[in-house]
Protein backbone atom coordinates (compact mmCIF):
# COMPACT_ATOMS: atom_id res chain seq x y z
CA UNK A 1 0.00 0.00 0.00
CA UNK A 2 1.19 3.55 0.99
CA UNK A 3 5.07 4.26 1.96
CA UNK A 4 5.14 6.75 4.54
CA UNK A 5 7.60 9.15 5.66
CA UNK A 6 7.47 10.07 9.05
CA UNK A 7 6.88 13.78 10.11
CA UNK A 8 9.37 14.11 13.54
CA UNK A 9 6.94 14.24 16.42
CA UNK A 10 8.37 14.67 20.13
CA UNK A 11 7.19 13.40 23.38
CA UNK A 12 5.54 16.52 24.16
CA UNK A 13 2.87 16.17 20.82
CA UNK A 14 2.16 12.57 21.95
CA UNK A 15 1.17 13.78 25.55
CA UNK A 16 -0.87 16.58 24.38
CA UNK A 17 -2.69 14.84 21.72
CA UNK A 18 -3.56 11.85 24.40
CA UNK A 19 -4.53 13.99 26.59
CA UNK A 20 -7.27 15.63 23.66
CA UNK A 21 -8.60 12.50 22.87
CA UNK A 22 -8.62 11.55 26.39
CA UNK A 23 -10.88 14.55 27.41
CA UNK A 24 -13.05 13.81 23.92
CA UNK A 25 -13.68 10.67 24.74
CA UNK A 26 -14.71 11.24 28.09
CA UNK A 27 -17.25 13.73 26.88
CA UNK A 28 -18.61 12.01 24.28
CA UNK A 29 -18.87 8.77 26.20
CA UNK A 30 -22.48 9.01 27.64
CA UNK A 31 -23.32 9.36 23.96
CA UNK A 32 -21.49 6.71 22.70
CA UNK A 33 -22.91 4.69 25.39
CA UNK A 34 -26.71 5.87 24.36
CA UNK A 35 -26.06 5.05 21.01
CA UNK A 36 -25.15 1.48 22.23
CA UNK A 37 -27.97 0.88 24.16
CA UNK A 38 -29.90 1.77 20.70
CA UNK A 39 -27.94 -0.91 19.08
CA UNK A 40 -28.67 -3.26 21.61
CA UNK A 41 -32.78 -2.65 21.31
CA UNK A 42 -32.31 -4.07 18.12
CA UNK A 43 -32.68 -8.03 17.60
CA UNK A 44 -30.63 -8.38 14.67
CA UNK A 45 -30.17 -11.98 13.90
CA UNK A 46 -28.70 -14.05 10.83
CA UNK A 47 -30.18 -17.12 11.14
CA UNK A 48 -33.04 -17.93 8.68
CA UNK A 49 -35.52 -18.62 11.73
CA UNK A 50 -35.20 -15.19 12.93
CA UNK A 51 -37.18 -11.73 11.01
CA UNK A 52 -34.48 -10.78 8.55
CA UNK A 53 -35.93 -7.05 8.49
CA UNK A 54 -34.68 -6.46 12.17
CA UNK A 55 -31.00 -7.54 10.28
CA UNK A 56 -31.35 -4.74 7.48
CA UNK A 57 -33.00 -2.41 10.28
CA UNK A 58 -29.66 -3.06 12.36
CA UNK A 59 -27.72 -2.47 9.29
CA UNK A 60 -29.44 1.19 8.83
CA UNK A 61 -29.14 2.46 12.47
CA UNK A 62 -25.57 1.55 12.13
CA UNK A 63 -24.89 3.65 8.83
CA UNK A 64 -26.82 6.50 10.83
CA UNK A 65 -24.61 6.41 13.23
CA UNK A 66 -21.46 6.48 11.27
CA UNK A 67 -22.78 9.03 8.82
CA UNK A 68 -22.60 11.28 12.02
CA UNK A 69 -19.22 10.96 12.57
CA UNK A 70 -18.77 13.05 9.29
CA UNK A 71 -18.51 10.32 6.97
CA UNK A 72 -20.64 10.50 3.81
CA UNK A 73 -19.99 7.41 1.71
CA UNK A 74 -21.38 4.96 3.66
CA UNK A 75 -23.45 2.11 2.04
CA UNK A 76 -25.34 -1.04 3.36
CA UNK A 77 -24.11 -3.42 0.98
CA UNK A 78 -24.16 -7.69 0.53
CA UNK A 79 -23.28 -10.46 -1.67
CA UNK A 80 -25.16 -13.37 -2.84
CA UNK A 81 -24.31 -17.04 -1.49
CA UNK A 82 -25.81 -19.27 -4.49
CA UNK A 83 -28.52 -17.20 -4.97
CA UNK A 84 -29.23 -16.40 -1.34
CA UNK A 85 -28.64 -12.87 -0.31
CA UNK A 86 -25.51 -12.32 2.21
CA UNK A 87 -26.44 -10.40 5.61
CA UNK A 88 -26.30 -6.41 5.34
CA UNK A 89 -22.95 -5.26 5.53
CA UNK A 90 -22.31 -1.55 6.59
CA UNK A 91 -18.89 -0.19 4.16
CA UNK A 92 -17.75 3.73 4.96
CA UNK A 93 -14.65 5.01 3.58
CA UNK A 94 -12.47 8.14 4.05
CA UNK A 95 -9.83 8.80 2.03
CA UNK A 96 -6.15 8.85 2.93
CA UNK A 97 -5.04 12.09 2.46
CA UNK A 98 -1.52 12.23 0.36
CA UNK A 99 1.31 9.05 1.97
CA UNK A 100 -1.40 8.71 4.81
CA UNK A 101 -1.91 4.47 5.08
CA UNK A 102 -5.31 3.25 5.48
CA UNK A 103 -7.06 1.48 8.35
CA UNK A 104 -9.82 -0.96 8.03
CA UNK A 105 -11.76 -0.80 11.47
CA UNK A 106 -13.59 -4.42 11.73
CA UNK A 107 -16.92 -5.27 13.68
CA UNK A 108 -20.14 -6.90 13.37
CA UNK A 109 -23.59 -5.46 13.86
CA UNK A 110 -25.49 -8.75 14.29
CA UNK A 111 -25.95 -10.92 17.34
CA UNK A 112 -26.75 -14.17 18.95
CA UNK A 113 -30.34 -15.30 19.16
CA UNK A 114 -31.37 -14.56 23.38
CA UNK A 115 -31.83 -18.44 24.29
CA UNK A 116 -33.85 -18.99 27.03
CA UNK A 117 -35.29 -15.96 28.41
CA UNK A 118 -35.61 -17.22 31.81
CA UNK A 119 -32.17 -17.42 32.31
CA UNK A 120 -31.87 -13.53 31.91
CA UNK A 121 -31.91 -11.09 34.60
CA UNK A 122 -33.25 -8.59 32.74
CA UNK A 123 -34.74 -8.36 29.22
CA UNK A 124 -32.14 -9.60 26.40
CA UNK A 125 -32.50 -6.98 24.02
CA UNK A 126 -32.90 -4.01 26.45
CA UNK A 127 -29.49 -2.28 27.60
CA UNK A 128 -29.65 -2.34 31.30
CA UNK A 129 -27.16 -0.71 33.16
CA UNK A 130 -25.95 -2.80 36.66
CA UNK A 131 -23.44 -2.43 38.73
CA UNK A 132 -21.37 -0.50 36.08
CA UNK A 133 -22.14 -3.06 33.56
CA UNK A 134 -24.44 -3.07 30.61
CA UNK A 135 -26.38 -6.03 29.76
CA UNK A 136 -28.30 -6.88 26.97
CA UNK A 137 -27.41 -8.97 24.10
CA UNK A 138 -25.02 -7.92 21.81
CA UNK A 139 -23.43 -5.21 24.31
CA UNK A 140 -20.46 -6.68 24.25
CA UNK A 141 -19.97 -9.48 20.98
CA UNK A 142 -20.23 -7.26 19.13
CA UNK A 143 -21.80 -3.93 19.36
CA UNK A 144 -19.44 -2.76 21.68
CA UNK A 145 -16.61 -2.92 18.97
CA UNK A 146 -18.81 -0.60 16.45
CA UNK A 147 -19.10 2.18 18.78
CA UNK A 148 -15.21 1.61 19.78
CA UNK A 149 -14.78 2.55 16.27
CA UNK A 150 -17.21 5.40 15.66
CA UNK A 151 -15.90 6.65 19.04
CA UNK A 152 -12.21 6.83 18.00
CA UNK A 153 -12.98 8.41 14.71
CA UNK A 154 -14.90 10.92 16.31
CA UNK A 155 -12.31 11.54 18.79
CA UNK A 156 -9.93 11.74 16.21
CA UNK A 157 -11.86 13.64 13.93
CA UNK A 158 -12.13 16.70 17.13
CA UNK A 159 -9.09 16.43 18.21
CA UNK A 160 -7.21 16.48 15.21
CA UNK A 161 -9.57 18.29 12.44
CA UNK A 162 -7.70 18.41 9.26
CA UNK A 163 -4.47 17.23 10.50
CA UNK A 164 -6.66 13.68 10.56
CA UNK A 165 -4.82 12.82 7.02
CA UNK A 166 -4.76 8.46 7.68
CA UNK A 167 -7.38 6.90 5.54
CA UNK A 168 -10.54 5.16 7.83
CA UNK A 169 -12.48 2.31 6.38
CA UNK A 170 -15.55 1.13 8.28
CA UNK A 171 -16.67 -2.58 7.57
CA UNK A 172 -19.44 -3.95 9.94
CA UNK A 173 -20.62 -7.46 8.93
CA UNK A 174 -23.96 -8.65 9.39
CA UNK A 175 -23.50 -12.32 9.45
CA UNK A 176 -20.75 -13.38 11.72
CA UNK A 177 -22.68 -15.27 14.25
CA UNK A 178 -24.04 -17.43 11.32
CA UNK A 179 -20.89 -18.26 10.58
CA UNK A 180 -20.01 -15.34 7.88
CA UNK A 181 -20.92 -17.39 5.00
CA UNK A 182 -20.39 -14.69 2.09
CA UNK A 183 -17.44 -13.30 4.14
CA UNK A 184 -14.97 -14.67 1.40
CA UNK A 185 -17.46 -13.94 -1.64
CA UNK A 186 -17.93 -10.18 -0.07
CA UNK A 187 -14.07 -9.21 0.52
CA UNK A 188 -13.38 -10.67 -3.35
CA UNK A 189 -16.53 -8.29 -4.54
CA UNK A 190 -15.24 -5.09 -2.16
CA UNK A 191 -11.75 -6.45 -2.30
CA UNK A 192 -10.52 -2.80 -3.74
CA UNK A 193 -12.98 -0.63 -1.47
CA UNK A 194 -11.52 -2.81 1.43
CA UNK A 195 -7.69 -2.84 0.62
CA UNK A 196 -5.45 -1.18 3.61
CA UNK A 197 -2.61 -1.41 5.18
CA UNK A 198 -3.81 -2.07 8.99
CA UNK A 199 -6.79 -3.91 9.82
CA UNK A 200 -7.95 -3.98 12.82
CA UNK A 201 -10.90 -6.33 14.02
CA UNK A 202 -12.56 -5.63 17.76
CA UNK A 203 -14.04 -8.78 18.28
CA UNK A 204 -12.26 -10.30 21.01
CA UNK A 205 -11.52 -9.69 24.44
CA UNK A 206 -9.45 -8.45 27.80
CA UNK A 207 -7.22 -10.08 29.60
CA UNK A 208 -9.20 -9.22 32.82
CA UNK A 209 -11.21 -5.84 34.51
CA UNK A 210 -8.08 -3.97 34.73
CA UNK A 211 -5.82 -5.26 32.09
CA UNK A 212 -5.64 -4.64 28.28
CA UNK A 213 -4.91 -7.56 25.85
CA UNK A 214 -3.78 -7.63 22.00
CA UNK A 215 -4.84 -11.14 20.69
CA UNK A 216 -2.14 -12.41 19.00
CA UNK A 217 -2.70 -15.92 18.43
CA UNK A 218 -6.54 -17.84 17.31
CA UNK A 219 -6.87 -21.29 16.87
CA UNK A 220 -8.21 -22.87 13.92
CA UNK A 221 -11.18 -25.20 13.48
CA UNK A 222 -12.68 -28.19 12.25
CA UNK A 223 -15.32 -30.18 13.08
CA UNK A 224 -17.64 -32.94 11.67
CA UNK A 225 -19.57 -36.12 13.00
CA UNK A 226 -18.47 -39.43 13.50
CA UNK A 227 -21.52 -42.09 13.20
CA UNK A 228 -20.98 -45.79 14.20
CA UNK A 229 -23.17 -48.52 13.29
CA UNK A 230 -23.73 -52.22 14.83
CA UNK A 231 -27.45 -53.48 13.56
CA UNK A 232 -29.22 -53.09 10.15
CA UNK A 233 -32.19 -52.15 12.62
CA UNK A 234 -33.22 -51.80 16.06
CA UNK A 235 -33.76 -55.17 18.07
CA UNK A 236 -35.40 -56.12 21.21
CA UNK A 237 -32.40 -55.44 24.02
CA UNK A 238 -33.96 -58.54 25.92
CA UNK A 239 -33.92 -61.15 23.10
CA UNK A 240 -30.92 -60.30 21.70
CA UNK A 241 -28.57 -58.48 24.22
CA UNK A 242 -25.34 -59.73 25.03
CA UNK A 243 -23.38 -60.75 22.62
CA UNK A 244 -23.70 -57.57 20.41
CA UNK A 245 -23.40 -54.27 22.06
CA UNK A 246 -25.83 -51.11 20.75
CA UNK A 247 -24.22 -47.94 19.22
CA UNK A 248 -24.28 -45.88 22.12
CA UNK A 249 -22.10 -47.49 24.03
CA UNK A 250 -19.97 -48.33 21.09
CA UNK A 251 -19.46 -44.41 20.06
CA UNK A 252 -18.84 -43.98 24.03
CA UNK A 253 -16.12 -46.10 23.71
CA UNK A 254 -15.11 -44.82 20.31
CA UNK A 255 -15.10 -41.06 21.72
CA UNK A 256 -13.20 -42.29 25.27
CA UNK A 257 -10.33 -42.45 22.95
CA UNK A 258 -9.62 -39.28 21.33
CA UNK A 259 -8.16 -38.05 24.57
CA UNK A 260 -5.42 -39.88 27.06
CA UNK A 261 -5.69 -40.30 30.18
CA UNK A 262 -4.38 -36.89 31.14
CA UNK A 263 -6.91 -35.61 29.59
CA UNK A 264 -4.59 -34.65 26.20
CA UNK A 265 -5.60 -34.97 22.88
CA UNK A 266 -4.43 -38.09 21.71
CA UNK A 267 -4.65 -37.85 17.54
CA UNK A 268 -1.69 -38.25 15.64
CA UNK A 269 -0.56 -35.78 13.79
CA UNK A 270 -0.94 -32.34 15.36
CA UNK A 271 0.78 -29.34 16.24
CA UNK A 272 0.97 -28.61 19.68
CA UNK A 273 2.89 -26.86 22.25
CA UNK A 274 4.10 -25.71 25.82
CA UNK A 275 5.15 -21.79 24.60
CA UNK A 276 2.96 -19.40 26.97
CA UNK A 277 4.26 -16.15 27.73
CA UNK A 278 1.88 -15.18 30.26
CA UNK A 279 0.51 -17.23 33.35
CA UNK A 280 -3.49 -17.88 33.66
CA UNK A 281 -4.11 -18.22 37.34
CA UNK A 282 -5.94 -21.79 37.87
CA UNK A 283 -7.83 -20.12 40.05
CA UNK A 284 -9.43 -17.33 37.42
CA UNK A 285 -9.77 -20.15 35.23
CA UNK A 286 -12.03 -22.07 37.10
CA UNK A 287 -13.95 -18.81 38.04
CA UNK A 288 -13.81 -17.31 34.44
CA UNK A 289 -15.08 -21.42 33.34
CA UNK A 290 -17.24 -21.78 35.97
CA UNK A 291 -15.70 -25.05 36.89
CA UNK A 292 -17.47 -27.18 39.47
CA UNK A 293 -15.45 -27.81 42.67
CA UNK A 294 -14.05 -30.95 42.28
CA UNK A 295 -13.65 -31.41 38.63
CA UNK A 296 -10.18 -31.90 37.86
CA UNK A 297 -8.69 -29.74 34.95
CA UNK A 298 -7.97 -31.64 31.99
CA UNK A 299 -4.23 -32.01 29.89
CA UNK A 300 -0.74 -31.42 30.30
CA UNK A 301 1.76 -27.96 30.72
CA UNK A 302 1.01 -24.80 31.29
CA UNK A 303 -2.95 -23.34 31.71
CA UNK A 304 -2.42 -20.32 28.87
CA UNK A 305 -0.77 -23.06 26.18
CA UNK A 306 -3.46 -25.68 26.98
CA UNK A 307 -5.93 -23.11 25.91
CA UNK A 308 -3.72 -21.32 22.99
CA UNK A 309 -1.13 -23.24 21.76
CA UNK A 310 -2.44 -27.02 21.96
CA UNK A 311 -5.57 -28.65 20.38
CA UNK A 312 -8.60 -28.97 22.10
CA UNK A 313 -11.70 -31.29 20.85
CA UNK A 314 -15.23 -31.63 22.32
CA UNK A 315 -18.26 -33.46 21.39
CA UNK A 316 -20.78 -30.84 20.84
CA UNK A 317 -23.92 -33.22 20.13
CA UNK A 318 -25.20 -36.45 19.99
CA UNK A 319 -27.85 -38.01 17.95
CA UNK A 320 -29.63 -40.69 20.19
CA UNK A 321 -32.90 -40.68 21.80
CA UNK A 322 -33.55 -39.30 24.56
CA UNK A 323 -34.40 -40.68 28.02
CA UNK A 324 -38.10 -39.68 27.70
CA UNK A 325 -37.93 -41.36 24.37
CA UNK A 326 -36.33 -44.52 25.41
CA UNK A 327 -37.41 -48.19 24.95
CA UNK A 328 -35.81 -51.52 25.69
CA UNK A 329 -34.12 -52.06 22.17
CA UNK A 330 -30.59 -52.05 21.33
CA UNK A 331 -29.82 -49.21 19.09
CA UNK A 332 -27.91 -49.98 15.72
CA UNK A 333 -26.74 -46.58 15.04
CA UNK A 334 -25.83 -43.61 16.84
CA UNK A 335 -23.90 -40.33 15.92
CA UNK A 336 -21.79 -37.60 17.68
CA UNK A 337 -20.59 -34.32 16.23
CA UNK A 338 -17.25 -33.40 17.28
CA UNK A 339 -15.48 -29.78 17.52
CA UNK A 340 -11.61 -29.13 17.54
CA UNK A 341 -9.33 -26.48 18.07
CA UNK A 342 -6.29 -26.22 16.32
CA UNK A 343 -2.82 -24.81 17.53
CA UNK A 344 -1.22 -22.18 15.46
CA UNK A 345 0.84 -23.41 12.80
CA UNK A 346 -1.57 -26.67 12.11
CA UNK A 347 -2.82 -26.95 8.25
CA UNK A 348 -6.70 -27.82 8.81
CA UNK A 349 -7.15 -29.98 6.17
CA UNK A 350 -4.37 -32.52 7.30
CA UNK A 351 -5.87 -32.19 11.16
CA UNK A 352 -9.29 -33.67 9.11
CA UNK A 353 -7.44 -36.08 7.69
CA UNK A 354 -6.03 -37.05 11.20
CA UNK A 355 -9.45 -37.28 12.94
CA UNK A 356 -10.99 -39.18 9.76
CA UNK A 357 -7.82 -41.68 10.75
CA UNK A 358 -7.80 -41.81 13.87
CA UNK A 359 -11.67 -42.91 14.48
CA UNK A 360 -11.38 -45.46 11.24
CA UNK A 361 -8.33 -46.85 13.51
CA UNK A 362 -10.49 -47.28 16.67
CA UNK A 363 -13.59 -48.47 15.19
CA UNK A 364 -15.16 -50.38 18.15
CA UNK A 365 -15.72 -54.26 18.15
CA UNK A 366 -15.37 -53.87 14.31
CA UNK A 367 -18.58 -51.52 14.29
CA UNK A 368 -18.90 -49.54 11.06
CA UNK A 369 -17.76 -46.18 11.51
CA UNK A 370 -19.09 -43.18 8.94
CA UNK A 371 -16.85 -39.96 9.68
CA UNK A 372 -18.30 -36.82 7.87
CA UNK A 373 -15.56 -33.67 7.47
CA UNK A 374 -17.55 -30.16 8.24
CA UNK A 375 -16.37 -26.49 8.51
CA UNK A 376 -12.66 -25.87 8.83
CA UNK A 377 -10.81 -22.50 10.02
CA UNK A 378 -7.12 -21.69 9.88
CA UNK A 379 -4.96 -20.67 13.13
CA UNK A 380 -3.64 -17.51 13.10
CA UNK A 381 -0.69 -15.74 14.77
CA UNK A 382 0.34 -12.10 14.77
CA UNK A 383 3.92 -11.31 13.93
CA UNK A 384 4.54 -8.89 17.27
CA UNK A 385 7.81 -7.51 16.00
CA UNK A 386 5.45 -5.67 13.22
CA UNK A 387 4.77 -1.38 13.81
CA UNK A 388 1.46 -1.84 14.04
CA UNK A 389 1.51 -4.37 16.77
CA UNK A 390 4.01 -2.00 19.07
CA UNK A 391 1.82 0.99 18.78
CA UNK A 392 -1.33 -0.97 19.79
CA UNK A 393 0.77 -2.10 22.21
CA UNK A 394 1.82 0.83 23.29
CA UNK A 395 -1.80 2.65 22.95
CA UNK A 396 -3.47 -0.06 24.93
CA UNK A 397 -1.04 0.97 27.58
CA UNK A 398 -1.53 4.44 27.48
CA UNK A 399 -5.17 4.23 27.94
CA UNK A 400 -5.11 1.18 30.42
CA UNK A 401 -2.43 2.48 32.86
CA UNK A 402 -1.15 -1.23 33.04
CA UNK A 403 1.67 -2.82 30.26
CA UNK A 404 -1.04 -4.97 27.77
CA UNK A 405 -0.66 -8.80 27.95
CA UNK A 406 0.08 -10.36 24.56
CA UNK A 407 -2.69 -13.17 24.96
CA UNK A 408 -3.52 -16.29 22.74
CA UNK A 409 -7.45 -17.17 22.31
CA UNK A 410 -8.46 -20.30 22.66
CA UNK A 411 -11.71 -19.75 20.22
CA UNK A 412 -11.62 -19.24 16.53
CA UNK A 413 -12.33 -16.38 13.96
CA UNK A 414 -12.09 -18.15 10.72
CA UNK A 415 -12.34 -15.32 8.64
CA UNK A 416 -9.33 -13.84 10.08
CA UNK A 417 -7.57 -16.62 7.29
CA UNK A 418 -9.68 -14.95 4.37
CA UNK A 419 -8.42 -11.20 5.76
CA UNK A 420 -4.88 -12.71 5.50
CA UNK A 421 -5.40 -14.38 2.29
CA UNK A 422 -6.74 -11.65 0.12
CA UNK A 423 -4.92 -9.08 2.42
CA UNK A 424 -1.36 -10.51 2.34
CA UNK A 425 0.52 -6.74 3.37
CA UNK A 426 -2.07 -6.09 5.88
CA UNK A 427 -1.26 -5.64 9.44
CA UNK A 428 -4.03 -7.56 11.44
CA UNK A 429 -5.00 -6.49 14.93
CA UNK A 430 -7.19 -8.22 17.06
CA UNK A 431 -8.40 -6.47 19.88
CA UNK A 432 -11.62 -6.33 22.08
CA UNK A 433 -13.64 -4.95 24.46
CA UNK A 434 -15.10 -7.70 26.00
CA UNK A 435 -13.48 -9.10 29.64
CA UNK A 436 -13.79 -12.64 30.63
CA UNK A 437 -17.02 -11.94 32.96
CA UNK A 438 -18.65 -10.79 29.90
CA UNK A 439 -20.14 -14.21 28.97
CA UNK A 440 -20.53 -13.65 24.84
CA UNK A 441 -23.44 -15.91 23.24
CA UNK A 442 -24.63 -16.78 27.41
CA UNK A 443 -27.40 -15.24 29.10
CA UNK A 444 -26.77 -11.53 31.10
CA UNK A 445 -23.80 -10.97 28.29
CA UNK A 446 -22.41 -8.00 29.49
CA UNK A 447 -19.87 -5.25 28.82
CA UNK A 448 -17.78 -3.67 31.71
CA UNK A 449 -18.21 0.77 30.80
CA UNK A 450 -15.18 1.90 32.17
CA UNK A 451 -13.18 -0.93 30.33
CA UNK A 452 -15.03 0.09 26.71
CA UNK A 453 -13.89 3.27 27.78
CA UNK A 454 -10.67 2.68 27.72
CA UNK A 455 -10.83 0.64 24.95
CA UNK A 456 -12.44 3.58 22.42
CA UNK A 457 -9.52 5.89 23.98
CA UNK A 458 -6.78 3.29 23.25
CA UNK A 459 -8.43 3.22 19.54
CA UNK A 460 -7.96 6.30 19.15
CA UNK A 461 -4.45 6.83 20.51
CA UNK A 462 -3.34 4.09 17.97
CA UNK A 463 -4.98 6.46 14.89
CA UNK A 464 -3.44 9.30 16.16
CA UNK A 465 0.17 7.31 16.14
CA UNK A 466 -0.53 5.85 12.76
CA UNK A 467 -1.60 9.79 11.86
CA UNK A 468 1.57 10.59 12.51
CA UNK A 469 3.70 8.18 10.59
CA UNK A 470 4.38 5.44 13.33
CA UNK A 471 3.91 2.58 10.80
CA UNK A 472 7.48 3.37 9.85
CA UNK A 473 8.80 5.31 12.47
CA UNK A 474 8.09 2.70 15.44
Amino acid sequence: MTSITPPSHDRTEHSSTSDGLRASVDTAFPRIVEHLSELVAIPGIAWDAFDAHELDRSAEAVATLIRETGLDDVRILRVDNDGTPGGPAVVARRPAAEGKPTVLLYAHHDVQPPGDPDLWDSEPFVATERNGRLYGRGAADDKAGIMAHIGAVGALTEVLGESFGVGVTLFIEGEEEAGSPTFRSFLETYRDDLAADVIVVADSSNWKVGVPALTTSLRGLVDGTIEVQVLDHAVHSGMFGGPVLDAPTLLARLIATLHDDAGDVAIDGLVGGDNATVEYDEQDYRSDASVLDGVQLAGTGSLASRLWHKPALSIIGMDIPSVALSSNTLLPRARAKFSLRLAPGQDPGAAMDAVRAHVERHAPFGATVTFTPGETGSPFLTDTSEPASRLALEALQEAWGVAAVEAGMGGSIPFIADLTELFPSAQILITGVEDPDSRAHSANESLHLDEFRKAVLAEAILLARINEGGLEAS
